[in-house]
């Protein structure tokens, strides 16, 4: 008699060797997905099965890399590239993208990306259209109760001279996951400290342009941690324009951003800004929650779930909004006391 025991385990997500993401699969299972096999997982009974596609795919993969044609090197060519993300299986909720790398031509002078930009729809939730630097920044997706897919397109004009490059991950996410972010979050941190940036958040600049993009109204969540009971925002340290969001930053002396001066909040504030709930500065409440201007003094609140709204409106020229970056703020949780 012959006897075959037959290897069954769960298509977990795993680290391949090349420390890049994968599925943990069977290696006949691994090829028949046109994957790249990448160390073991599963006790050695399966491979970290590396899948990295392209324009015009679909994928019903709990993992997937979404790269430009011939990835790492730039893409020239203006024609939309897109994948469709459909569920793996029925308990999935979510995807979240990870821009590991997205480099798109600039948004024009009224923040708007007239050119080229990352489109995603589909969702249950809506994601702002963006373009310029994103690198590394990432953002959750909710389906859509009746499962239907998820797309993610980069669409480009005749005009874009730009050399274009993105490695998109794409994580399937169960809905009693401890990753899942909670409703309303376009971003989600865990950790006690880090950095948030706004979409295309960089110091450099042309002149009489902006990096801040229009049409945007989102949510940043960071998950309290166990035995921490309020969070403390603030410009990162070492950045001048780590805070400028309304009024022409080009018109302020470089000396006096991040200052006192050129902060603002309340009703100044109603084109471009932040919402902090409940926020205390310089251990006083405030009466207003919204912030803007060129400068973010350190500001806290105990108000839960910690999450930061972002709002830009329609346009920066009739705002004389030029060179704003938008912002690069540090997050730290507090322990209760």
């Amino acid at each position: 008699f012959s006897f075959f025991n037959v290897i069954r385990f769960r298509n977990v997500q795993c680290t391949g060797t090349n420390h890049h993401l994968g599925t943990c699969y069977s290696r006949q299972e691994c090829t028949s997905l046109q994957g790249t096999a990448s160390g073991s997982c599963a006790r050695n009974w399966g491979v970290c099965c590396i899948i990295q596609k392209s324009c015009a795919a679909t994928t019903s993969l709990n993992f997937t890399y979404f790269t430009n044609p011939e990835y790492p090197r730039a893409y020239t060519s203006s024609a939309r590239c897109s994948i469709t993300v459909s569920k793996c299986n029925s308990n999935i909720c979510q995807l979240r993208v990870d821009l590991f790398e997205l480099t798109l031509t600039q948004p024009n002078a009224e923040g708007a990306c007239n050119v080229e930009h990352l489109d995603i729809t589909g969702g249950a939730s809506s994601v702002p259209v963006i373009c310029g630097d994103n690198s590394n920044q990432h953002v959750y997706v909710d389906f859509q109760e009746d499962n239907a897919p998820i797309q993610i397109s980069i669409r480009s004009t005749s005009a874009a001279t730009t050399s274009h490059k993105w490695n998109i991950g794409l994580t399937q996410i169960e809905c009693s996951s401890s990753e899942r972010a909670p409703a309303g979050a376009l971003m989600y941190y865990r950790e006690l400290q880090g950095t948030v940036k706004s979409f295309n958040y960089g110091t450099s600049i042309d002149m009489d342009r902006t990096r801040q993009i229009i049409n945007t109204n989102y949510g940043v969540f960071v998950r309290a941690a166990s035995g921490y009971c309020s969070i403390e925002w603030t410009q990162t340290s070492g950045d001048l324009y780590s805070f400028t969001m309304t009024r022409g930053t080009d018109a302020i002396l470089p000396s006096d951003l991040g200052t006192a001066a050129v902060a603002e909040s309340g009703i100044d504030c109603t084109t471009d800004f932040i919402v902090i709930p409940n926020p205390f500065q310089n251990a006083m409440s405030l009466n207003t929650d919204r912030f803007c201007g060129n400068a973010l003094l350190p500001t806290t609140t105990s108000a839960k779930p910690f999450v930061l709204t972002v709002v830009t409106n329609a346009a920066e020229l009739p705002d004389q909004d030029n060179e704003n970056r938008g912002f690069s703020l540090n997050y730290r949780q507090i322990p209760c006391t």
